[in-house]
């Protein structure tokens, strides 16, 4: 039902999961549970609307995360998050504001029993993509792992800092999911690598900022429908012939 890296509001989120008139409660919290399955809103490395920062950050691939303080293990609502009998679906976000980012199905990699429970999330079911790209702040980008083809290590954040830097509108053809299909579409976008990064080869220093943009899953597709992708400027010029020039680039 979700999909990966792509962002939520929370009204978003209860509208896909059919629940209706519950602004509020559970859902403002962040821990909600529905029908079996946990969620998990969490900031990483800020402060909430209360003032209070939770320490919760990404490290590498994995979430380090802290629940609400004085959070005990011992409490049946956390004994079972971190159970593995029932999935736990993670949301994050980088600003207080901003909608979350769906991080994946997680499961528990180590359980601190701490005051609060201290848990680190890894994403199993997470398909990595060479231009899906994320890293952190800037971080080296590029060191290769062996799936079934060549995959980069990559770390979440990268492709919320795009957005908020650009934005969810298309950067080739303008399309907003937002504005066609309303709450639903809200924060749906792909994020294109300006470089792809299969054809880089090593590690380099990435800026999701100035080295990534938001396309449309059409534009996307058709940016790597050549086996040498297409520069974002090359196919606004088709588009442009395409249509005589009254193609309009956002």
């Amino acid at each position: 039902m979700f999909v990966i890296d792509q962002q939520y509001t929370r009204a978003a989120i209860r509208q896909l999961l059919g629940v209706e008139g519950t602004k509020g409660g559970k859902w403002d919290t962040g821990h909600a549970r529905h029908e079996g399955e946990h969620f998990i809103f969490c900031n990483i490395d800020i402060a909430g609307r209360t003032g209070h920062n939770y320490n919760n950050f990404f490290d590498g691939d994995e979430l380090v995360w802290h629940p609400r303080e004085g959070a005990k293990l011992a409490h049946p609502a956390f004994g079972d998050l971190v159970s593995g009998s029932a999935p736990v679906h993670v949301f994050f976000r980088l600003a207080d504001h901003d909608p979350f980012t769906y991080a994946g199905a997680g499961s528990p990699v180590s359980v601190q029993d701490t005051i609060p429970i201290e848990v680190r999330w890894g994403f199993p079911d997470k398909n990595t993509h060479p231009d899906d790209l994320r890293t952190l702040r800037g971080v080296v980008e590029g060191a290769k792992k062996q799936v079934t083809v060549n995959a980069y290590e990559r770390d979440p954040t990268a492709k919320p800092r795009c957005i908020k830097r650009w934005g969810t509108v298309c950067t080739v053809c303008s399309f907003d999911f937002g504005a066609v299909y309303g709450e639903l579409g809200a924060g749906f976008i792909h994020v294109h690598h300006l470089k792809p990064i299969h054809t880089i080869g090593e590690e380099y220093l990435l800026d999701p900022e100035n080295d990534l943009r938001p396309v449309c899953p059409n534009c996307h597709s058709m940016l790597h429908r050549r086996k040498d992708a297409l520069s974002i400027d090359e196919l606004v010029s088709l588009l442009k012939l395409r249509f005589n020039d009254s193609f309009k680039q956002p």
